[in-house]
């Protein structure tokens, strides 16, 4: 009966171990993620369109790297869980809630921090992607080079005639 206790010890030492190794992963990802978050509008503006698509290329491949560390914590939390849930030793079993609960608040904390920084991420690129746009026809109409500009100052022109 020692022997098992010892083994299922053992086993849930491994568990945290992974758990903590995960976390602090997934730390140094949120971290980065952020920081090219953060400096995606930064630059967009200055640096044209190559950079953004770098940044959205990095954006993605960091999104889903950050998704599969969560999915890989969550599978760490649930084998936690199914072993505090059977563990026979009453004293031992708290103890485990306790750190369970806490690798569980841990990971809550890291998902909503990802999902905010994404949401926050789309929508820069939106804002970005919009008035990249605008910018393009204030230069365009700016330019006078184009057949269009000719046809709207004609256009102008005929709409103060009639005025």
């Amino acid at each position: 009966d020692l022997c098992l206790i010892i083994c299922f010890y053992n086993f849930v030492k491994d568990l945290r171990k992974q758990a903590r190794q995960l976390e602090n992963e997934l730390d140094l990802k949120l971290v980065s993620f952020s920081k090219l978050c953060t400096s995606y509008s930064h630059s967009s503006a200055r640096d044209g369109r190559r950079d953004r698509y770098s940044q959205d290329r990095m954006f993605e491949t960091m999104a889903i790297e950050i998704e599969q560390l969560l999915a890989r914590l969550t599978g760490v939390n649930d084998k936690m869980a199914e072993y505090t849930n059977s563990a026979g030793v009453p004293s031992l079993n708290a103890a485990l809630m306790h750190t369970l609960q806490r690798h569980r608040d841990i990971l809550q904390d890291y998902t909503h921090e990802f999902h905010k920084t994404k949401a926050n991420f789309m929508a820069i690129r939106e804002r970005e992607n919009l008035m990249g746009s605008v910018r393009k026809d204030i230069e365009s109409y700016k330019s006078g080079s184009g057949v269009n500009n000719r046809r709207t100052e004609l256009f102008l022109k005929e709409h103060d005639h009639l005025r």
